[in-house]
């Protein structure tokens, strides 16, 4: 049975997925039980998964926010065996890793990034391309077969797969760009380190659409997304055509300047406010001290 805190967390991040559901993500808890979640996860275009439909399960613990879920694949991937716990920094595995401050948009946005790779932990599993494209392919009449997933998600249950959601959520579109869509590394502050049993490297499932270059650059096709997705970014470096932001204080309208623009208008007005002070008591410090001369 959930716990009061457990469960008005868990309502207030239902209602958030809701209002700004994450790229490629489908999640809500059972109606009869909180504390289990059930998503869809759909394969990102040039992936292995690409128009696979991955159903999955999240069993949070009645402590949570303070404890970590259980985190389980349903429909077969080539990548995470179904019906068993998966390995990763946010799951049960690791309590001692897990930061309250972590959300199931935060959780599954890592499983997903975890996906396209191919590191190996407990739960994950090895298979060639042509099999996880066979399986993507029938991920969806697999799900059909599921009375569990025909009952969480009625409005998935069509003859062929639903198309993906826009990619940009709606409350992003008046935000101004950070980088153009397919560039770009980000760090995200509140975004857990994800690693497997085999391979503990200490790294952002973000990250984890990059090809690691000297110069580091993003894969086209699922970083964009995650830079959309994300709007509090604390560092980013670009290598793209279109632009290069390698030294971000000399760039300050395409990388820290955007802060600015990220602040509340009650923010700005303290901000002019205060410089306003400062320059009205400079130059009365200005004008006392010439009538002293």
């Amino acid at each position: 049975m959930a716990t009061k805190s457990a469960y008005k967390r868990l309502t207030k991040e239902y209602l958030a997925i809701q209002a700004n559901p994450p790229p490629y993500v489908i999640a809500k808890p059972l109606e009869s039980n909180i504390l289990e979640w059930h998503y869809v996860l759909r394969g990102p275009q040039a992936t292995d998964y690409e128009a696979g439909e991955y159903h999955g399960v999240l069993k949070f613990p009645s402590e949570y926010p303070f404890k970590p879920p259980a985190i389980q694949f349903v429909t077969p991937s080539g990548r995470f065996q179904p019906n068993t716990d998966i390995c990763l920094t946010m799951s049960n595995f690791h309590p001692s890793l897990w930061n309250p401050s972590w959300s199931v948009a935060t959780i599954l946005n890592g499983v997903l990034s975890f996906m396209v790779e191919e590191e190996t932990t407990t739960g994950s599993v090895r298979a060639t391309q042509r099999d996880r494209r066979t399986l993507a392919a029938k991920s969806h009449l697999f799900n059909l077969a599921n009375p569990v997933f025909r009952d969480v998600f009625p409005e998935l249950c069509t003859p062929i797969v639903m198309p993906l959601p826009p990619l940009h959520p709606p409350s992003l579109t008046n935000q101004p760009p950070t980088v153009p869509v397919g560039t770009g590394l980000f760090r995200d502050s509140s975004t857990p380190m994800v690693f497997g049993a085999a391979n503990h490297s200490l790294q952002s499932p973000m990250e984890r659409f990059h090809t690691p270059h000297t110069q580091l650059r993003a894969r086209p096709t699922t970083a964009g997304v995650m830079i959309a997705a994300h709007p509090n970014l604390t560092e980013i470096e670009s290598t793209g055509a279109a632009t290069e932001v390698t030294d971000t204080a000399s760039a300050p309208f395409t990388v820290r300047g955007l802060r600015w623009f990220r602040l509340s208008s009650c923010h700005k007005i303290t901000v002019v406010f205060f410089i306003f002070m400062y320059l009205v008591a400079a130059k009365l410090i200005q004008r006392a001290m010439a009538s002293t001369n």
